[in-house]
């Protein structure tokens, strides 16, 4: 354990310190700065000898996190990143993008702020990549199997590097210009600079994973094609069909999907010119959704110096503390302020967005009232209406789904009720040698389960082809873990 009076000396909860609004605002960097040694090292000292860890629990990866921790706490940094890789293959994504169920989890959270995981998990990684100690991991001998893997999200990059070091010759297939899917267009920059993507991608490529850019399975091959070509294929296309609103106006020029917007702005940062951009600057924006994508939509906007950003959410404003029925070690919905809520605008909760107003074609403005329940239903409350102004809206409603894109009728991919691909508990469609992973087949999840899922594809993939493995399976599709050894 790290060190045993830490968390008695150690109170505080000191989480990584931000760059000052009016500075970080004003370029797409990093939102997060670099925790100074001590303040980490005394933080990472405050994991204590819980007995059982439920931090493991909270975590779909089982990362090993008291071991880690104790490693930071006694500067062996070298030993730590060691213990983070065996169950996570990438946790400069996790430890900049995951909402850290584990911290919920924690059992010094009972009583005192929780331990400061995800700070130590990218301090980790960090460190390892400036130290120059993720290094390639070739495999001693490759097997005459060939795998392919549609899709370079969390999920995809996860399956595709873990079959490599299997000795498997894997093939990622992208249809973007770019390898990284919604890591590379839809997370802004100021989350997570794309360097990040880049530099792991570098280790994946001198293991001898493929990347297949600009090529859509589907339209530009077929999956039947891929099935003759390949002896496995992997569906990790995520969930990218966006939840809309057919609401009065939805017609009106100005109101698009939140990932339309996010993606052209991650092309333009990246310096890629882009036709027909939305841009927020001098703009009233109002942002329907109050989730992360939301939060990423305001932070653009205001990056893009919009007159204003409203956000609207049509349920209750989530409570400050644990609700009676979600105890610990539940993770519970709870009232957070991300970066992008730091630098300004409007949050409205309990607002119903009735019509979209406009003139000539154009959006203008929009119509909401306030959200009353009955018989469990939210409705518009009557009497309530107003028109706030808008010349953007985003909606950010969440996803219903992967994109089709030929499976059923290619591969005879069944779906299930929720859009999902279906699988069986190793990941297999109802096609032999197809398989899902991630949110294709889960649905909308974060991106620790969309690595869980893709390691434990991967072990799934390996056990089929050649009838064992030594991959490890953290997860099943039933979110249970077993074994496919």
């Amino acid at each position: 354990m790290a060190d045993p009076r830490g968390f008695l000396k150690v109170r505080d909860r000191e989480t990584q310190p931000r760059r000052p609004v009016p500075v970080r605002i004003m370029d797409w960097k990093e939102v997060y700065e670099a925790q100074e040694k001590g303040v980490l090292k005394a933080q990472a000292g405050r994991c204590m000898d819980c007995g059982i860890p439920f931090c493991h629990q909270g975590c779909p990866l089982g990362n090993l996190i008291p071991e880690w921790n104790d490693l930071v706490w006694r500067d062996k940094g070298r030993d730590a990143i060691e213990r983070l890789h065996a169950t996570n293959n990438f946790p400069e994504f996790t430890g900049r993008l995951c909402p850290a169920p584990c911290e919920s989890s924690c059992v010094l959270g009972i009583n005192q702020p929780a331990v400061t995981i995800k700070q130590v998990e990218v301090s980790i990684i960090d460190q390892a990549f400036d130290e120059n100690w993720v290094t390639p991991h070739a495999p001693e001998r490759l097997t005459d199997k060939t795998i392919a893997v549609v899709g370079s999200g969390p999920a995809g990059l996860a399956v595709a590097q873990q079959l490599t070091r299997a000795g498997h010759t894997v093939a990622v297939y992208e249809r973007d210009d770019k390898i990284g899917g919604l890591l590379r267009y839809g997370i802004p920059d100021f989350k997570m600079e794309k360097a990040q993507i880049d530099r792991r991608l570098d280790q994946m490529r001198a293991e001898g994973t493929r990347f297949r850019t600009g090529v859509e399975v589907g339209r530009d091959i077929s999956w039947e094609q891929l099935r003759r070509r390949y002896d496995a294929v992997v569906v990790a296309t995520g969930a990218t069909v966006p939840r809309d609103l057919p609401i009065p106006g939805r017609e009106l020029n100005g109101v698009h999907f939140a990932m339309e917007y996010l993606v052209q702005a991650n092309r333009a940062v990246a310096g890629e010119r882009v036709k027909n951009s939305i841009s927020a600057e001098g703009k009233h924006v109002v942002i329907l959704g109050g989730g992360d994508t939301g939060a990423d939509c305001l932070g653009t906007a205001h990056r893009q110096q919009a007159a204003s950003v409203t956000t609207l959410a049509i349920g209750k404003q989530p409570p400050a503390e644990r609700a009676a029925h979600q105890p610990w070690p539940m993770y519970p919905t709870l009232f957070e302020t991300a970066s992008a809520h730091e630098e300004g605008g409007e949050r409205t909760y309990l607002a119903s967005t009735v019509e979209f107003v406009g003139e000539n074609g154009q959006l203008t403005g929009v119509r909401i009232a306030e959200t009353e329940f009955v018989d469990g239903r939210r409705v518009p409350k009557a009497g309530t209406e107003r028109v706030i102004p808008a010349d953007l809206v985003f909606l950010s409603l969440g996803f219903t789904g992967p994109e089709p894109a030929g499976l059923a009728e290619q591969v005879h991919t069944e779906f299930d009720e929720r859009s999902n691909v279906v699988r069986d508990g190793y990941y297999m469609t109802k096609t032999p040698g197809v398989f899902a992973a991630g949110d294709a087949g889960r649905g909308q999840s974060l991106i620790v389960w969309a690595i869980a899922e893709g390691r434990a594809c991967a072990a799934a993939v390996d056990q089929w082809l050649t009838g064992s493995t030594r991959l490890p399976a953290p997860v099943a599709p039933s979110d249970r873990a077993i074994s496919v050894l």
